[in-house]
């Protein structure tokens, strides 16, 4: 199984809108996913073929929990007890009868119990919802978030050489604290704390955090590239200013 994270266009969240099934089917993979994540896989192992015919068939999520001992592929993997429930929004079958599908993340959700009546891993689960994001608190910190969220997209395009882009960033500090958690390029270590904090203004605040010591390794990345830039290669294999 392969997993990508999707693109840094927040997709919007539906925390807390629609209650989840008490009984969820789940899938331990290497990646964090959060509310509005758009996140693209390719299923091939039996088991969560059956799982996502599964899912397909009844028009119910599954949920997507970071690996805590494990692999992916082959025997079982123990989960973290903080996941986010997996919305199917595509699905395509390849010749070899695999599956290529996007799903969205959608609620936080907390692991009570493992059931392992399936070839694959299920839990009963309860949502596990945000706290204090309409709070003045978490407006203030939304402030502080969204000048160093731009520059940090600004400075991850000249440093990876690559055009990203961050659509209108928005105002709900729910909704930008999920949009830097998916959009931050730290550990999946980190992004599980992140994920854990029922609190969006101590969400935002680490974040804050995390952004202030990427921007300070991305400027030293920037400004290494266009020292290395600004020299050439002499004959003797040296390197010498222009």
């Amino acid at each position: 199984m392969n997993a990508a994270r999707g693109p840094l266009q927040g997709q919007g969240h539906s925390e807390g809108q629609r209650n989840l099934p008490m009984e969820l089917p789940i899938f331990p993979l290497n990646v964090v996913l959060f509310p509005g994540m758009m996140l693209p896989l390719h299923i091939f192992e039996p088991r969560y073929r059956e799982m996502i015919d599964r899912c397909i068939a009844e028009q119910i999520p599954f949920g997507v929990t970071l690996i805590r001992e494990g692999h992916e592929v082959g025997g079982p993997a123990k989960p973290h007890w903080i996941g986010t429930a997996a919305r199917i929004t595509r699905v395509e079958y390849t010749p070899e009868g695999h599956m290529n599908i996007m799903v969205v993340g959608t609620q936080r959700f907390r692991i009570l119990e493992l059931v392992r009546s399936h070839s694959y891993l299920s839990a009963k689960v309860s949502v596990f919802p945000v706290v204090n994001g309409s709070t003045r608190a978490a407006q203030d910190m939304v402030y502080q978030v969204r000048p160093k969220i731009i520059e940090y997209v600004e400075l991850l395009s000249k440093a990876s050489q690559t055009q990203l882009k961050l659509d209108r960033l928005p105002e709900d500090p729910t909704t930008l604290a999920f949009l830097v958690a998916i959009a931050l390029q730290v550990s999946n270590a980190e992004k599980q704390k992140l994920l854990e904090m029922a609190g969006i203004p101590e969400m935002l605040d680490r974040e804050r955090y995390l952004l202030s010591c990427e921007l300070l390794l991305l400027e030293h990345m920037v400004g290494t590239q266009r020292e290395v830039e600004a020299m050439s290669m002499g004959a003797s294999g040296y390197i010498f200013p222009n």
